[in-house]
C-alpha cells in the first residue's frame, strides 16, 4: 500500500511540474501620467503631460492546467513615468523626464486561442525602487545657453516632490496577448492601466494615475 501511495504521489508531483513553465522576458515600455490637472495655460506659458519611452525586463513562471487554461505571474522592472512639457514664451521648450522605476508583479489568467496565441488579462501591483528627473532645454535663440547648475537644482525639486508627494505602491489592471514564434520563443503585447491615485495627500480632488503600454519578447524554458 505504501508503495501504490509513493508511486501516485510521484506520479502526480511529475504531473504537475510538467504544467509548469519558467521564462524570462523583456522589450519596451510607453508609459504615461494622466491627471485631471495636466494641461494649463497662463501668461504666454502652456503645458501639459506627455507619454515617454522606457523599458523592463523579468521573470515569469506559468502553470497550465490545460491545453486552454493557465495562470502566469512575473517579476518585472521596469522603467515607467511620463513626460511634462512646458512651452515658454520666443519659442523655449522646457521638457521634464520624470522616470518612476518600479517593481511590477503581474498575475494573469490565460486563454489558449490556438496552441501559439494567448490572450490573458488580470491585476498587478507595482513598488516604487526610486524617482529620478532629467530637463531638457530647446529652442534657446542662438549664443544663448543653459545654466546646467540651474538645472540641475530644479531636477533636484521635482525628485523630492516625487518621492514626497507619490505613493510607493500601485495597483491596476492590464490586458494582452502573446504568441510562441518557435520553441519557446515569443512576442508579447500589452496595456496596463493604473487605479490608484498615487498622489499621497491630493488638494481640491487631485488625481494622478500610470497608464503603460509594453512590447517585447520572451523565452519559456520547456
Amino acid at each position: 500500500m505504501k508503495k501504490i501511495l509513493l508511486a501516485s504521489a510521484i506520479a502526480l508531483f511529475a504531473g504537475v511540474n510538467a504544467q509548469t513553465t519558467f521564462g524570462v522576458k523583456g522589450g519596451y515600455a510607453l508609459s504615461k501620467l494622466n491627471s485631471n490637472e495636466s494641461d494649463f495655460e497662463a501668461g504666454g506659458v502652456s503645458g501639459g503631460l506627455k507619454s515617454k519611452s522606457g523599458f523592463y525586463v523579468g521573470g515569469l513562471v506559468e502553470h497550465k492546467f490545460n491545453s486552454k487554461f493557465a495562470i502566469q505571474g512575473e517579476v518585472e522592472y521596469a522603467n515607467l513615468g511620463g513626460k511634462a512639457e512646458v512651452s515658454l514664451p520666443y519659442g523655449v521648450t522646457v521638457t521634464e523626464k520624470l522616470n518612476l522605476n518600479r517593481i511590477v508583479i503581474p498575475i494573469s489568467a490565460r486563454y489558449y486561442v490556438t496552441p501559439e496565441l494567448g490572450v490573458y488579462a488580470g491585476p498587478y501591483v507595482s513598488f516604487k525602487t526610486n524617482n529620478t528627473a532629467k530637463f531638457d532645454v530647446t529652442g534657446l535663440p542662438a549664443g544663448a545657453s543653459v545654466n546646467q547648475s540651474v538645472v540641475r537644482e530644479g531636477e533636484k525639486v521635482v525628485e523630492n516632490y516625487l518621492n514626497d508627494s507619490l505613493k510607493s505602491t500601485d495597483f491596476g489592471l492590464f490586458f494582452g496577448a502573446d504568441y510562441d514564434v518557435y520553441k519557446g520563443l515569443f512576442v508579447d503585447a500589452r496595456y496596463s492601466f493604473g487605479l490608484t491615485n498615487l498622489i499621497k495627500n491630493p488638494a481640491n480632488n487631485e488625481k494622478l494615475k500610470m497608464n503603460f503600454f509594453q512590447i517585447g519578447v520572451g523565452y519559456k524554458f520547456k
